[in-house]
């Protein structure tokens, strides 16, 4: 008992509990994020009505996140993220401003029912996890004749005022700060309101949540540092390299909501960016979270502005070697994403060797080296690469099971294997957890196309070509077999003369396919001799040897069917030569 002893509080009444949820959804940092609002309001609204037993991943991720029927706990864990969140803004709302409230909601690790505690003396209790000798009070049942809107709880708190906005407060990073422990450091960014000038006239559009949204997407990726602007820090932090802010405005039926990206260095504006959205759908309560992933598609992408200082030194004659750290590592990686070439891989490979051990061992470090181990590895034998990758990955997902990036290189490492349905799966989560990835949706949407599901492929191709910044070779694949299937050859031709410098076996054969569809005896007779002469094709067949990638019957039926009639001997089909 902790030499006290414990006081058993009596359970708190049904009134006293919906007013302590009104209290916590009218909280600027729960009132900004309509998804966390939901989610609370939603667990609250059914324990209060008894359907404790009824709260489980599956109906939170149907009811509230709009998964659809057919949702697989196991390969999305949007719940278990989204719970995190909810747990820790309710660990800092009764650290903080509901500090003094005499009820409050407690969402205990592992489970999705929360549970209510009546405060005998809030202005003296420490705000924080409940003792070990402190009993947890059950959850009230359901009464007769009380009927709420819990989602209309929700929603009520998202009118908040927008947060005036300057960069003129900010001072530049001191040059020894940026550069003390490498040449070029992750880079910081502060997210500020958009100034809501969508009221002319009208009722004013939500608009308070979307700084918070965009924080919340950003967060996802570990190669930027960002924070809320006006959220209280716990000690002084060094000014932010770049800011973002904005407006939103109504044009006739369209509402434009207008990101400008600043250098506060230089006071510079170095991007800006304008998404339009029709009134009605403005007006939907998942309209920000569809403006904060299409700006964070940009943002988030180390091809995007704020990376553009790591993409100029790597792309410079200075040498990596004495300027190492884990972001510039993971910069050099992604460029080897980019590239698919084994020069690029291994100047991110010899990059994270030389880590320190409190750099080399994160995760995202890790699963990166992964990779790089199955893809370009020099073990001796594939299985000892595979071996060795599989060893690093777990490693990975162990230190970091919600990390999106992570999930990504473990769904290219099942696809590298030959393992689809698992690498499928961890798409799957990877996309959940980082819905904002270019590269996890680009890749995804490959795995799916040569699946043979190109319909299911198309939504995630179109986000990751369309609105991220020079989208690299290897996200053309998808479009290049949509023209094909669409039978728009010139298309098709010109995604397939993009995807061939990155996949330098199926981006040629694709060319000819398209060519040869569309009389271009011109393309055909430029890709048919490479692809006579790559090695992997010479050595196992051209079919064989695609079978390993491509699991849609029809589409290598097509393939070969095509390559016959552009002069490839059947032999050379089929077998090495």
């Amino acid at each position: 008992m902790r030499g006290r002893c414990a006081v058993l509080q009596p359970a708190p009444e049904r009134d006293q509990i919906v007013a302590a949820l009104d209290h916590l959804l009218e909280w600027p940092e729960i009132a900004r994020s309509p998804q966390l609002a939901r989610f609370a309001a939603y667990i609250v609204g059914r324990t209060l009505d008894g359907e404790q037993q009824a709260i489980k991943a599956y109906s939170i991720a149907v009811d509230v996140f709009g998964r659809p029927a057919d949702f697989d706990p196991q390969a999305d864990p949007i719940v278990r993220v989204q719970a995190r969140r909810l747990r820790a803004l309710l660990d800092a709302y009764y650290a903080g401003e509901g500090a003094a409230e005499p009820v409050r909601i407690k969402l205990p690790v592992g489970r999705y029912v929360p549970e209510f505690e009546l405060v005998a003396d809030p202005a003296e209790k420490p705000a924080g996890p409940v003792a070990e000798d402190e009993p947890r009070l059950a959850a009230p049942q359901r009464q007769n004749g009380v009927t709420l809107s819990w989602f209309a709880l929700a929603t009520i708190a998202l009118g908040a005022a927008a947060i005036a906005f300057s960069t003129a407060t900010w001072q530049p990073r001191q040059a020894a700060q940026a550069l003390a422990t490498g040449a070029v450091q992750r880079p910081s960014l502060v997210v500020a309101e958009f100034q809501n000038l969508t009221g002319q006239g009208r009722s004013a559009l939500p608009l308070s949540g979307l700084a918070i949204e965009l924080v919340t997407d950003l967060e996802a990726f570990d190669t930027i540092d960002v924070r809320y602007d006006g959220a209280p820090a716990p000690e002084p932090v060094p000014a932010a390299e770049f800011a973002l802010s904005g407006i939103a405005r109504v044009d006739a039926d369209m509402v434009q909501y207008s990101a400008i990206l600043t250098d506060t260095r230089t006071s510079d504006i170095i991007w800006s960016e304008v998404i339009s959205l029709p009134l009605a759908r403005a007006s939907e309560p998942l309209a920000l979270d569809e403006v904060s992933r299409r700006l964070s598609l940009v943002l988030g992408s180390t091809r995007g502005p704020v990376h553009a200082q790591a993409r100029q030194f790597l792309a410079s004659d200075t040498p990596i070697a004495g300027n190492e750290n884990a972001y510039l590592c993971r910069v050099a990686f992604d460029l080897y994403r980019d590239t698919g070439s084994a020069e690029t891989g291994e100047r991110a490979s010899a990059c994270f060797a030389a880590l320190p051990a409190s750099e080399g061992e994160k995760a995202g470090v890790r699963a990166a080296k992964a990779s790089l181990i199955a893809e370009i590895g020099t073990a001796e034998t594939l299985a000892d690469r595979y071996k060795t990758a599989e060893t690093e990955m777990a490693r990975a997902i162990a230190a970091a099971p919600v990390d999106g990036f992570v999930w990504e290189q473990q769904a290219r490492l099942f696809e590298t294997i030959g393992a689809i349905a698992q690498a499928e799966a961890a798409f799957g989560s990877a996309t959940q957890l980082n819905p904002a990835s270019a590269d996890a949706l680009a890749g995804y949407a490959r795995l799916l196309a040569f699946s043979g599901r190109l319909d299911d492929a198309r939504a995630l191709a179109d986000q990751s070509v369309s609105v991220p910044p020079n989208p690299p070779a290897w996200y053309f694949g998808v479009p290049a077999l949509l023209a094909l299937r669409d039978r728009d050859f010139p298309a098709a031709i010109a995604h397939a003369e993009i995807y061939a410098t990155a996949d330098r076996e199926l981006g040629p054969v694709l060319a000819i396919m398209a060519a040869q569809e569309a009389g271009n005896s011109a393309v055909v007779n430029r890709y048919l001799p490479q692809v006579l002469e790559i090695a992997s094709f010479r050595a196992a067949g051209l079919l064989p040897q695609l079978r390993k990638r491509i699991s849609d019957a029809g589409l290598l039926g097509r393939i070969g069917a095509t390559l016959a009639a552009a002069g490839v001997p059947p032999a050379s089909l089929n077998a090495a030569f």
